[in-house]
Formats: structure tokens, sequence, C-alpha cells
């Protein structure tokens, strides 16, 4: 008989347990569950979208390959309309622009290598597009826009890349003592087992007693 009385306090206390607090309970546990709700639904729409954007990148891949100029210039539309903040819309840039170069058509390369400098999210692809990007002014003898865009204080491993870049602007502007310079700055500054090092050193060594 304790034992029953006992059981009945235990759930009359449940009872005014619940009436007081059950509706805060309920609307945790409803914001709980759509939360997780919606963070499935976000990583849904996300492995989604980069699902889609990795069948246009290769539709990029294949046509560049093929020198398809026009089917390039539509896969490459597509992903910077449509999938620009993705890693695919930033590989894009970096591989139309390659395929604008072959075909001729700087002017397309540069517009696709500008939209990656202002857009791209990764160190590793705005870098690239900017040296990229350097190197096709350079060869437009658009020196002033080259320099403004290797003035920077480029970090870690970049550092080295940009010198050897700004050293191909003063051999193009005809200053070799200051190419000398900069190319001894990017050996200096590249990795002992880098691959740019060897080409680095045959610019030096072709300015010769030109690099003071």
């Amino acid at each position: 008989m304790a034992y029953n009385l006992e059981e009945q306090e235990q759930l009359e206390n449940l009872k005014a347990f619940w009436k007081q607090y059950g509706n805060f309970i309920l609307t945790v546990v409803t914001v709980a569950a759509l939360a997780v709700a919606g963070w499935r639904g976000v990583g849904w729409y996300q492995a989604r979208v980069a699902a889609q954007a990795s069948a246009v990148y290769e539709q990029l891949r294949e046509a560049a390959s093929a020198r398809d100029a026009d089917k390039v210039r539509a896969a490459a539309g597509t992903l910077f309309d449509q999938y620009g903040g993705t890693a695919y819309g930033q590989m894009a840039a970096l591989v139309a622009a390659r395929a604008y170069v072959d075909a001729g058509d700087s002017r397309a390369a540069r517009v696709t290598l500008e939209w990656a400098v202002s857009n791209a999210t990764d160190d590793e692809f705005r870098h690239t597009a900017r040296l990229r990007l350097a190197a096709l002014l350079i060869d437009e003898k658009a020196f002033d826009e080259a320099g403004k865009l290797l003035a920077i204080d480029a970090p870690g491993k970049f550092a080295g890349e940009y010198a050897d870049r700004r050293g191909d602007l003063l051999v193009a502007q005809g200053r070799p003592d200051e190419a000398g310079a900069a190319y001894r700055q990017a050996l200096e500054a590249l990795e002992p087992d880098s691959p740019m090092r060897r080409l680095v050193q045959l610019k030096l060594d072709g300015l010769g007693k030109e690099a003071g």
C-alpha cells in the first residue's frame, strides 16, 4: 500500500511538472528536430549542387581538350553564373583561360582570369590566377597593369613565384639588373625541392653579365 501511495505521488508530481514545463519541452524538441532536418536538407542541397557543378566542369575539361572554344565558353559561363561560389567555378577559370590562350583569344583569357582574381575564395586559385594574368599582361606589354598585380607581399610559398614573375616583367621592360635581383630573390624564397628553381636559374643565367 505504501508503494502505491509513493507511486501515485510521483505520478502527480510528474503531471504537475508536465503542466508547467510541457509546452516548453515540446517547443525545444520541435526546434531541435527542425534544425536537424534543416541541416540534412542543406547537406543534401550542397551535395546536389556539387554534383551538378562537377558534371559541367567535366564538360569544360573535355571541350578544352578538344580545343572547342565555343563549348568551353558555354560550360565556363554556366559554371561562373550558377556555380561561381564552388571550387569548380574557381578551377574552371584556370582551365578556360588556358583554353582561350591556346585558341589565340587573349581577351577572353584576360576576362576569365580577372574574374578569378576578384571572385576566387581559395588562396591557391586566386594567386595562380593573378600570376597567370600578370604573365598575359606582360606578353601584351601592359606593363603598368602587370606591375600593379605583382606589387603585393605574397604569402608563404607564393613569394618565390611572385618574385619570378616580377623578374619576367623587368626583363620585358629592359631592366636586366633589377630582373637579376628579382630572380635571385625568387631563388631564395623557393623551396629547395621546388621544380621552379631550375627554370628561374636558367632565366638568371640567361641574363649573363647584364644581371649585375
